[in-house]
This record gives structure tokens, sequence and C-alpha cells, in this order.
């Protein structure tokens, strides 16, 4: 039985072939599923797919009708898959529910540092010759605030290392992380943390009750120098209300890894094409805004970990078991 696997990037191409060897055969495509790919599918009994793939009805029935059974997701979200549908079909459906929480947190805060430091508009001085100053002052992290929105394992490893650079720590969540507690975070509702932090960092999941938590009305409640991360969905902020805000001078640097109309961009090489999202266009152009295409998760520790699970997630379909990272189990 042959897996085909979707949206394969080239550094994850060599990882996946060695994880699925002695198990399953397994063929790499470059091309991400969404309607115009579905059909490549047919005759494939198990399928994995990277974040960006669309999942919606079209393309679920599409699957089950060339014969796929099984779908097994490189990820840990899953807000691109209809799983109501998916289980109607009678597709099993499968995600990475853990792998390393350092990538994300160490790259967010790689975000907040080039913000904070200015350090890509310093590189493009520095290979131009031009070794001025002017306009690259920073500010120290040390004795400032970090709010914390969501405090999972990805966000407890970023305020771990807020705590390192001495910063009070703010957290909001459904739940108290001990070990945030332990670095002497304080849990505060969300309109606090907005209004006290000095960098706010995103760490939820997207569900409907996350869906623009970052809205217009967060976004004026935020200091007017504040710095905001989100490496984690597109979709926790509203984007033209964020562009609105930007374009009224406020905020000392915002890094966004996500966005929430990434499909059909994020991934892929659009350089010589002309880009139609106008919202997107407007966001890179502002100094202070430093856009990365979705690499957070991307280090060779993380994304080892993400296809070891999804190997372990077609043994256990194929060996008819079920395990914690089942989304719809096989019916």
């Amino acid at each position: 039985m042959e897996v085909l696997a979707f949206g394969v990037q080239a550094d994850e191409r060599p990882l996946i072939e060695s994880a699925f060897a002695g198990h399953q055969e397994v063929r790499c495509l470059s091309v991400f599923l969404d309607e115009d790919t579905a059909p490549i599918a047919t005759g494939h009994e198990i399928i994995s797919t990277s974040v960006n793939a669309d999942l919606n009805p079209r393309v679920l029935e599409t699957l089950a009708a060339g014969g796929t059974r099984m779908i097994a997701q490189r990820s840990t979200g899953f807000n691109n898959i209809d799983l109501d549908v998916a289980e109607r079909l009678g597709i099993t459906v499968a995600r990475v529910s853990y792998y390393s929480p350092y990538s994300v947190a160490e790259f967010a805060w790689a975000l907040a540092m080039a913000v904070n430091r200015r350090i890509v508009r310093a590189a493009t001085r520095t290979r131009d010759f031009d070794f001025r100053l002017d306009g690259l002052m920073g500010r120290d992290m040390h004795g400032r605030t970090a709010g914390v929105l969501g405090t999972g394992k990805i966000g407890e490893a970023f305020a771990r290392i807020a705590h390192g650079f001495g910063m009070d720590l703010l957290g909001w969540d459904v739940a108290e992380n001990p070990e945030c507690v332990r670095l002497g975070m304080k849990y505060v509702p969300k309109e606090r943390l907005l209004a006290e932090s000095d960098l706010i960092t995103l760490h939820v999941p997207l569900l409907p009750e996350t869906q623009r938590l970052i809205d217009a009305d967060a976004l004026k409640a935020m200091k007017d120098d504040a710095i905001l991360i989100n490496s984690s969905r597109g979709g926790l902020i509203d984007t033209a209300a964020l562009v609105a805000e930007l374009r009224e001078g406020r905020f000392t640097g915002v890094g966004l890894d996500v966005y929430e109309a990434e499909a059909g961009l994020f991934f892929l090489d659009r350089s010589l094409e002309a880009v139609d999202d106008d919202t997107l266009v407007r966001l890179v152009t502002f100094p202070n805004v430093l856009v990365t295409s979705h690499q957070a998760y991307y280090t060779e520790d993380a994304v080892g970990q993400i296809i070891e699970a999804t190997v372990r997630n077609v043994l256990d379909y194929t060996a008819g078991r079920r395990s914690e990272n089942v989304l719809v189990p096989r019916s």
C-alpha cells in the first residue's frame, strides 16, 4: 500500500522517505491538496497532508470517491479539515497532537527581537554599506512585561525564555499552567493583559471562540508601543483592523509567522506574480512589521517528530489501533 503525501517541502522529503522505509511505501508530492489536485489521490487508501491543504467538503468527497479512507495530517492544527464531512464519508483523520514546543517558542522570540532591534532594516542597510544607526533604536526586554495568550506547552516555553530575560509575566488561558505560575506568571483577564503588556504573543488554537481573538477593540486596548507576535494561527488576528492601527503609527513592532488568508500564498513562490491580497500587500510595507511564511515549526527536531508521529498514525490505522492523535476514528 502506497501512502501519497501532499505538500512536501524539499527539506522534508528525505526525512519522510527515511521514516516510512521498512513500513510503507510513500510517494511525496510538492503540490498541496485542494480541489484541483484531489483527483491525484485516486487509488490511494492513505494520504498525508500539510496544514495548508484545503480539505473542504468537495475535496473530501473527491477523495472518498477515489478510495481514500485515511488522512494523516502532518500538523497539530486541523481547522482546514471538515471533520463532520470526513466522518460522514467514513474517512479516518489523524493529526500530530504534539511536537517540540521549543521550535515555535524560539521562533516567536526571534520575531520579537527582530522587530524590537530592527534587525531586518539594519541588515539591509549594511548590505548597502550604510552603517548609520538612525531609526534602529530598540528597547531592553529586561524589566518589561510579556503577555502570553495561551499557556500550553508552547506558551510555557515562551514564558521560560521571557523569564530568562527578566520580564514580568502575565497569562491568559482557560486553565492555569502550574509551571507558568512557578515562573511568577499572573493570570489576568485578557483586557488587563492587553493593556499592561509590552510584548504580547499568541499561542492559542484557532477555534470558533478564538476566531479573531485580537479584533479592533483588542488592538485599541494595547499600548501604542507594544510588540505583537503571532506564531500560532492567522485567524486569531483581524488583519484589516491591524492594518488600520498600523496606519495610525501604533506599535513598536508586529511579527507574524501566520496570516488569516495564507492558503494559496504561503509555501509557494509568488514572486513573479501579482498578489491580489491588498491587505497582505499593505501589511508588508510597514517598516515595523515582519512577516514570515509559517515556518516557526520548521526545525529538524520538530519536523522529525511530526513525521515520526505521522508514520505511527498510518501504522495504527493499518493495524486497527486508535491513539490520542485520531480526530475521526476508523468506521
